[in-house]
């Protein structure tokens, strides 16, 4: 069985900096796309960044562009968000996913496989 846990969350104040992992056992992380969503209170889940299975490719969502940097370690089965000048709207639960057949979509439908959440709050 899959599973993927989430770690680095927390309380931030504007400007500051996260760093987001997730850990994966149970699959061959190695061939996986990996993917980062949040959902804010209210919102729908949306997606934040996305990695190809060698991590050669890299997609993120406009409102992240420049601040946010994914990356991977498949020696560790890990994934990481590293979020730079977090602002307040960047609140939110954020998801790391696993798409097994390497799509690296930016739409969820494509992941087959989810963590529990970490929550990121960023204070104004």
């Amino acid at each position: 069985q899959a599973l993927l846990v989430e770690s680095g969350g927390g309380l931030v104040q504007a400007g500051g900096s996260l760093r987001l992992s997730c850990t994966a056992s149970g699959l061959t992380f190695s061939r996986s796309a990996m993917g980062w969503f949040r959902q804010a209170p209210g919102k729908e889940r949306e997606f934040v960044a996305a990695i190809s299975w060698r991590g050669s490719s890299t997609y993120y969502a406009d409102s992240v562009k420049g601040r946010f940097t994914i990356s991977r370690d498949n020696a560790k089965n890990t994934v990481y968000l590293q979020m730079n000048s977090l602002k307040p709207e960047d609140t939110a639960v954020y998801y790391c996913a696993a798409d097994l057949y390497g799509s690296s979509s930016t739409s969820s439908d494509k992941y087959e496989y989810w963590g529990q959440g970490t929550q990121v709050t960023v204070s104004s």
